[in-house]
């Protein structure tokens, strides 16, 4: 295969990555809340960002994260949904890159708790920075329970989804 070739599937599976995960975060931005706490949502478009990360690279994942943040706030966001989607993503993304590469590849769900909690921080972070005042804190308690809960959930998901998608793969080559 030639490096062009390689370069052009490359991009259009990053593409349809990105599509993919973007498409998930509209579809679970449609559903009312799981619980009427502000902030908490199952994050299901993290699941394929965990399966990059398990089958291609850091900067492929980094990528993807990025490029799905930028259209969903172009799509159904506002610039301050951009702030808070921006620094939980960077740090989320940040920890389960380090929690990947710490755990060899394995126990995807506990890269994924951590990546969940470090996206809660991050947010908390861009809430005080957006109203100046560290109180909004106090909230963190919470959103790190949720975030223990559906970093479990989500990476669970993409272990399964990921365990299939080798297996479909095998099956196609």
């Amino acid at each position: 295969m030639t490096s062009k070739n390689f370069y052009t599937k490359k991009l259009t599976l990053l593409a349809l990555y990105t599509t993919l995960s973007l498409a998930i975060y509209l579809a679970e931005s449609m559903f009312p809340p799981l619980v009427p706490v502000p902030g908490i949502k199952l994050g299901l478009a993290n699941i394929i960002t965990l399966i990059v990360l398990l089958n291609h690279s850091a900067k492929d994942a980094t990528i993807v994260s990025l490029a799905r943040i930028l259209l969903a706030s172009f799509f159904a966001g506002t610039a301050v949904s951009l702030l808070y989607s921006l620094l939980g993503t960077i740090l989320s993304l940040a920890s389960m890159i380090f929690m990947n590469y710490l755990l060899r590849q394995k126990y995807i769900y506990i890269t994924s708790i951590i990546g969940a909690l470090f996206h809660n921080t991050g947010q908390i972070l861009a809430a005080i920075f957006l109203t100046s005042t560290p109180y909004v804190a106090a909230y963190l308690p919470i959103l790190m329970i949720s975030g223990i809960v559906t970093g479990i959930f989500t990476g669970f998901c993409a272990h399964f989804a990921n365990k299939h998608l080798k297996k479909l793969i095998s099956r196609q080559f």
